[in-house]
Order: structure tokens, then sequence, then C-alpha cells
């Protein structure tokens, strides 16, 4: 199961924890591309730390597919669509 979706599932289990608002503001700031303080990791517990370790990871994973597939897009659609054409 990945991070994203494990996390959604320990928010909707109790979003009222200090835990669960720590991990939905991890999660909006990834988001919306804005800062978080690293220093708020430290206030979860292991388990829920390591819960924030993957969703870094799943996240910077799927953003480098996401750059991917644009770059493949601009090159296919703007760069060379000529060619891929065979005009």
């Amino acid at each position: 199961m990945n991070a994203i979706k494990e996390i959604r599932k320990y928010l909707e289990k109790d979003p009222a924890s200090d835990s669960a608002k720590i991990l939905a503001r991890l999660a909006a700031a990834l988001a919306e591309e804005r800062p978080f303080p690293l220093a708020d990791l430290y206030q979860l517990d292991y388990d829920e730390f390591q819960l924030a370790i993957e969703l870094l990871k799943d996240w910077r994973l799927d953003r480098y597919y996401a750059a991917r597939i644009k770059l493949f897009d601009v090159v296919l659609n703007d760069v060379l669509p000529d060619e891929l054409r065979g005009s």
C-alpha cells in the first residue's frame, strides 16, 4: 500500500489527533509546494514519522514521473510534431 493511501486511512481513523494534523499539514505543504517545518516531524511517534518519510519518497517519485510525462508531451507536441508524423 502506498504512503498516500496509508495516510488517508490514518487521517480518517483519528483526524483530531496531533499526529494526524501534522501529517495533514505535510501533505498540504507538498501539494501546494510550500514550506513545512521539519521540526514538526520530530513530534511524531516512530511509526507516524516513518509514514511521513514514505510520503516524501512517494511524492518525489510521483513528481519525477510527472516531469517525465510533461517533457515527452512538449517533445511530441511542440518540438518534433512534424518529424513524428512523417512530414
